[in-house]
This record gives C-alpha cells, sequence and structure tokens, in this order.
C-alpha cells in the first residue's frame, strides 16, 4: 500500500469562522489548523508562494506506523510504511526462542487467547483484527470449533531483550487430538487453558497426558474469570487434585477482558525453556503440517530441529527419497512472510514446487541434499481410523475429482486414510477411514465446499476381525466382504474405554445410557464433592451413532468424554441382509449384534416399503439373518381392474378374468427386475445412522 494512499488527513478544519460562501475558496487560499494525527509516515507541509496575501503558517501533519515510536524527518528515517511488522523477522539468538502451543477442552478459550496474543505484540494490526482470526476456514468460523491447527510467529521484548514467541494452536475435540499430538511434538512448553466456571473436563486431561508423554513445561491457565459463575480457586484446587499439577503460580485471566495477558507472555519467557543450540548440525527439520497451493504446489510447515535452512538451498527429504530446491521459505507470523534463512528452533514454512502429494507427508525429515543428516527424526505415531463410511459421487464422472481432493485433503489432515471400493448400487467411490464423527462429517464438509464435489456417505461403520475355519484373520470394515457363515467360526468387534466426566446428579442417566449400548461398567470416582468420572468399556459401533449427542442431551451438556482404543473383542454379531424381490441388495447390507437385529431389520423394511415406487407385480421386501427372515414387509402390485366391462353376469366370468390376470403378474415378476431409486438408498442410509 502506498504512503498516498495510508495519509488522509480528515480533520483539518479552516481557521476562518467567516460565512460558508467565503470558506469555499480552495485550499491554498485558507489558513488551516490540524485538530488530529493520521497513523501513518509521512509529512504534509504548505509553504508561502506567489499569489498568497499576508503570511501563512506552514502546515506539518505528523504521522506514524502502528506499533513504531513516532519520530520526525529530522531525528531519523521515516520506518517502512508498506509492512510495519517487519521487525518480527529480525533474529534473535536462540536463547530468546520460546516454542508453545495452546491446549485446552473444546470451548474453553484457546482461540480467544490466541487472539489477545496477537493483538498485544503487535503480530496483528487493529484494523486487520477479527474474533478466531487463526481459525481461517469458513467451516471452523460457522462451528465455533477449531479443526486445523495454526502457527504464528510474534516479537515481544521484555527487559529490553527481544523475544521471538512461536505459538502453536490446537484444536480441542477429541476427534482431533492427531493434531494436538503433532504441534506439542513441535514445542518445548504448552500453555493449560481451564475455564474457570467449567473446570477440568475430558479432553483437559487427554491432552495434559499428550504434552507429558512429550516431556512439555506446562503453564496453567485459568480462563474466564469475568464470568459471574467463576471460581478461579475451587478450579485451581481441583486440576491440582485431577492432574496434579502445581497451581500456586497458575495465570488467572481473561482472554475476551484482555485482564492477564502481559502476565501470561512473561510467564512463556520466563518458564519455558528455549531450544537447544544446535546450529552447527547437519540440517534436520520436523514436517509437522502442510497443504497444497494450485500455483505453487505442497507447501511445507515444519521446525527446524537441528542446523539451519537457506534459500535456493538443495534440499533431501529422507521418507520419501526426493530432493528439490527451496525456492522459498519463510515464517507464518501468521501469514506468510518471506525470510533468507531459518536456524534451530525456528518454525516456518517452504515451497519448492512439490508437484506431488506423496513426495512431502507429515512426520518426514527434511536434510539438505549436500550434507545430509545420518538419522531420521521420530516423526508421528501413525493415527488409527476408528470410523469408516463410503465416499461417492452422486455423479460417476467426477470419480476422478474425487480421488485428487482426497489425495489433497490427506496431505492437510493426515489422519485421513481411503481405498477404492465399487458398490452395486453407487457405483465407484472410497472407502474412507476418520478419528470420529465429527472427523468424518468436517472432511464430507470440506470436499463438497473446497472441491465442488457432491457426495453420497454411507452408514459409518467400524473394523471387524473375522476368524476363519481355516485358521485364517481378516479385517472387515465392509459387509460386503464378510465371509460366509459356513466359513467364519467367530467376529470380534473393537472396543473403547470411555471415561465420562459429568455432575453427580446426572450419574444415574449416563449408566443407563452406557447398559443400553452393550457397555461394561469399570469404575466411577468422585474426583471433587460435585463432580464425578465414569469409566466403561464400551464396543465403538455403539459409540458411532448418537452417543455423544445423547451423552449432552441427558446432562444438559454439562458432561463431557473422552475415549481411547482398547482392542478387539469377541461378540455375538451377525450380516443383515436385505432382499428385495428376492434378491440381495448388498449396499443395504449391515453388521449388527444379534439383540438388534431385529429392530434394525424391521425399520429398514419399513422404510423401503414407503420409498420403492410399485410394480405391475407384488414386491417382497425382507431383513434376513442367512436365510432365515427376521422383518417382512410386501408392497402391492399396480392393478388393471379386469371387471370393469363386467357389468353383470355369471361370477365365474369374473373369476376367469382375475385368474388370468394373476398368472401374468406370476410372469411378470418372475422375469421383472426392481429398480431401487438413488433417494431409496440415501433415505435408508439415513435410516442406518440413526437406528445404529
Amino acid at each position: 500500500m502506498s504512503a498516498a494512499t495510508l495519509c488522509r488527513p480528515v480533520a483539518l478544519v479552516p481557521r476562518s469562522s467567516a460565512p460558508r460562501q467565503r470558506r469555499r475558496r480552495s485550499l491554498a487560499s485558507d489558513s488551516l489548523l490540524p485538530v488530529g494525527l493520521v497513523s501513518c509516515s509521512c509529512s504534509l507541509s504548505f509553504s508561502p508562494s506567489a499569489g498568497f496575501s499576508g503570511p501563512r503558517p506552514r502546515l506539518r501533519v505528523l504521522c506514524r506506523a502502528a506499533g513504531t515510536e513516532s519520530k520526525t524527518s529530522a531525528d531519523a528515517p521515516s520506518p517502512n510504511v508498506d509492512d510495519p511488522g517487519r521487525d518480527r523477522l529480525l533474529k534473535v539468538p536462540i536463547s530468546n526462542i520460546r516454542n508453545f502451543c495452546i491446549i485446552a477442552h473444546i470451548d474453553h478459550g484457546k482461540s480467544t487467547l490466541a487472539d489477545k496474543l496477537l493483538q498485544l505484540t503487535g503480530t496483528v494490526q487493529m484494523r486487520e483484527m477479527k474474533e478466531q482470526f487463526l481459525d481461517n476456514m469458513d467451516l471452523e468460523r460457522e462451528r465455533g470449533i477449531t479443526i486445523k491447527l495454526q502457527a504464528a510467529r510474534m516479537r515481544y521484548v521484555l527487559g529490553n531483550e527481544p523475544y521471538c514467541l512461536n505459538l502453536i494452536d490446537t484444536p480441542g475435540h477429541v476427534d482431533f487430538s492427531y493434531e494436538v499430538s503433532r504441534s506439542l511434538a513441535a514445542c518445548e512448553g504448552a500453555l493449560l487453558v481451564v475455564d474457570a466456571s467449567q473446570g477440568v473436563e475430558a479432553q483437559t486431561l487427554a491432552n495434559v497426558y499428550l504434552a507429558l508423554e512429550n516431556n512439555l513445561e506446562i503453564i496453567p491457565v485459568l480462563n474466564k474469570i469475568d464470568l459471574p459463575g467463576a471460581e478461579p480457586d475451587r478450579i485451581a484446587q481441583e486440576i491440582e487434585e485431577i492432574i496434579g499439577l502445581d497451581c500456586s503460580n497458575a495465570i488467572h485471566c481473561s482472554a475476551k477482558e484482555g485482564i492477564g495477558i502481559t502476565e501470561i507472555l512473561n510467564a512463556i519467557i520466563t518458564r519455558i525453556p528455549p531450544p537447544k543450540d544446535t546450529s552447527e548440525s547437519p540440517m534436520r527439520a520436523l514436517i509437522f503440517d502442510s497443504y497444497y497451493d494450485p500455483y505453487r504446489g505442497v507447501i511445507v510447515y515444519f521446525r527446524v530441529v537441528d542446523g539451519n535452512i537457506k534459500k535456493g538451498d538443495r534440499i533431501y527429504f529422507i521418507a520419501s527419497g526426493k530432493d528439490y530446491y527451496a525456492d522459498e521459505i519463510g515464517v507464518l507470523s501468521p501469514n506468510q512472510m518471506q525470510v533468507n534463512e531459518l536456524y534451530a528452533g525456528e518454525v516456518g514454512y517452504l515451497s519448492a514446487s512439490i508437484r506431488s502429494v506423496a513426495d512431502a507427508r507429515v512426520g518426514d525429515t527434511i536434510t539438505q541434499f549436500g550434507r545430509r543428516a545420518e538419522s531420521s527424526l521420530p516423526g508421528y505415531e501413525e493415527a488409527t481410523p476408528m470410523v469408516f463410511c463410503g465416499l461417492f459421487p452422486v455423479d460417476a464422472d467426477q470419480f476422478p475429482e474425487l480421488r485428487d481432493a482426497l489425495e489433497k485433503l490427506q496431505l492437510n489432515d493426515a489422519a485421513l486414510k481411503f481405498e477404492p471400493e465399487t458398490s452395486s448400487a453407487m457405483g465407484f467411490g472410497f472407502r474412507c477411514g476418520f478419528l470420529g464423527l465429527l472427523h468424518m462429517e468436517i472432511v464430507q464438509e470440506r470436499l463438497e465446499r473446497e472441491y465442488n464435489l457432491t457426495l453420497i456417505t454411507t452408514a459409518p461403520s467400524v473394523v471387524y476381525r473375522v476368524n476363519c475355519m481355516d485358521g485364517q484373520t481378516i479385517e472387515c470394515s465392509n459387509p460386503s466382504l464378510l465371509p460366509e457363515p459356513g466359513k467364519r467360526k467367530s467376529i470380534e468387534e473393537p472396543f473403547v474405554k470411555i471415561e465420562m466426566l459429568t455432575p453427580k446428579e446426572y450419574i444415574g442417566s449416563l449408566m443407563e445410557l452406557g447398559q443400553e449400548r452393550r457397555g461394561e461398567f469399570k469404575e466411577m470416582n468422585y474426583i471433587t464433592e460435585n463432580r464425578a468420572s465414569l469409566v466403561y468399556h464400551l464396543p465403538l459401533a455403539e459409540m458411532v451413532g448418537d452417543f455423544f449427542d445423547q451423552l449432552k442431551s441427558r446432562t444438559k451438556g454439562y458432561a463431557s468424554m473422552e475415549y481411547s482404543f482398547v482392542g478387539y473383542r469377541e461378540s455375538d454379531l451377525v450380516k443383515l441382509d436385505v432382499q428385495i424381490n428376492g434378491e440381495p441388495v448388498e449396499p443395504l447390507s449391515t453388521i449388527v449384534h444379534k439383540d438388534k437385529a431385529y429392530a434394525v431389520g424391521r425399520a429398514l423394511t419399513q422404510k423401503l416399503k414407503e420409498l420403492i415406487p410399485r410394480q405391475m407385480f407384488k414386491i417382497p421386501i425382507q431383513a434376513c439373518i442367512g436365510t432365515k427372515v427376521i422383518a417382512s414387509e410386501s408392497l402391492s402390485a399396480i392393478r388393471k381392474d379386469v371387471l370393469s366391462k363386467c357389468y353383470g353376469g355369471d361370477v365365474s366370468r369374473k373369476k376367469k378374468l382375475l385368474k388370468k390376470q394373476a398368472e401374468g403378474k406370476k410372469r411378470m415378476k418372475a422375469v421383472g427386475k426392481v429398480d431401487v431409486p438413488q433417494e431409496a438408498f440415501m433415505a435408508v442410509l439415513r435410516l442406518e445412522k440413526e437406528v445404529l
């Protein structure tokens, strides 16, 4: 932006108090006095010239860029108007670098606190500031949740010493815990934000344990102390009792009101250790995130662990074995700002015209091509998908676009897994694995919004383990791949350990919910006088449905939950098939527990009866387990009134006509084929999601 655009002296008032006609003269012929200053770095002056009558005062409008000291042109050169934040790119010693992230349960104020930190350090100008500044997806703003980790570099001066603070804002929902674990590996410390009115919740515990596994320095922060129901002292005691963190020096703050933000920044500098100085070692950098840019290719976010990297260096990706030239490197502040060099301890991005999404995966190690590191960095533990569903394009021609979109999205979301799948009803598509139901929903929304695809999603399912008669073990996520009953010995399903934190008055309703979902009660602990922890072992298939919604509705939103995979157990599971006119319809098959088979079968057959159009012959709709029919409905035939011409006469004439019609219907049924419309499939899939 040019200086001419920034300089708008809006508050210049004529000195003269003459009538309006006299004040309409040109600006050059009036004496003006400034009554305000403009925020930019330039000066305006008016000098006496030919044609002026009488002495004219010199006018200067002193302006300054936001975040810099006001200086006149006589004192020092004017600051850089185009980008007043370039001072964030100035190098500081490694001992003055702090890498930290913000962890908390969902909706405890992480993003609001990140906004205030960016604002107070001058990283984001007031005119650019907006709520949830780091949440740059429309989906995040609409739902009010953080989906992707975001990095930002800040500059803060304490005791006349400049410090570089690298912040990573993380999601709070359990389905995005993989994002949190990747953030923690790139940091030395973490701010643990706890709502001073809600207290410790399930994801608070899970995130703390992740941070402790990574040996991070944890700073407890009690947020929202401005709320009427805030009890910071009680919550501090709760943190000490449940987590075991010392809260004697916990920071009380209100991110919304800006209370305690300076204390947080000071604590980050004094309590979080700097990264190790390994700038002389061969360069190693850990990729913690990446995304695909249609113009620049793959953009990689990384943390330099050893050595340094310069613009133009030839770099080598150890896991993929590919090498590229670093055309552009820079820092995220929070927008991308180019620099010439990054060294150990710093967080930045690089662009190297990487066209293949498989060449730069999250967790890979970057090193220099000419001076390669002897070993790669530990990287990340592979994410294990918990929930599976099929994604099919409504238009079959969009299959290649769906494949490309999934590959690009997988680059940005490393927890997403997919493989090709074919369905007789919906054509070609993909079987996708997710960390949870919310993760599944978000991926579908992103595919539809960012890549303009129209998708059909099948009912969510889990991976079953089938033990066959011949001793083989098969993993099966799709009911159509299940071996025949005579070939399988037993079926095992995944179980999860689920911990629910709830106020004591809702313990009974949550126990009832756990029993309904085939849960196995393990233990109950009172963590405080009014809050209890319930632990169940639950089949993952029972949690995949509306378990979380039920948990929230039965406790009026006060309970929270966190789950982890514990292993496989043998269960009494059956494959429920749907037959229409005697023909099995594979896309409608599902694996259910034997106790729930009748209810699911009855619901499916009733729904299909409403949705399938009537034919010229009678159509039986049956839900079967093997050859045994457990629920049945029939769709009556469309009949022509063959008796309309019989206005009298013997009854045998009528019987003859009806018998002839019935024989025709019988022949039609033998050769007829029922086409189940797409709308029926989609409606039944929605029903399966509700019933299961």
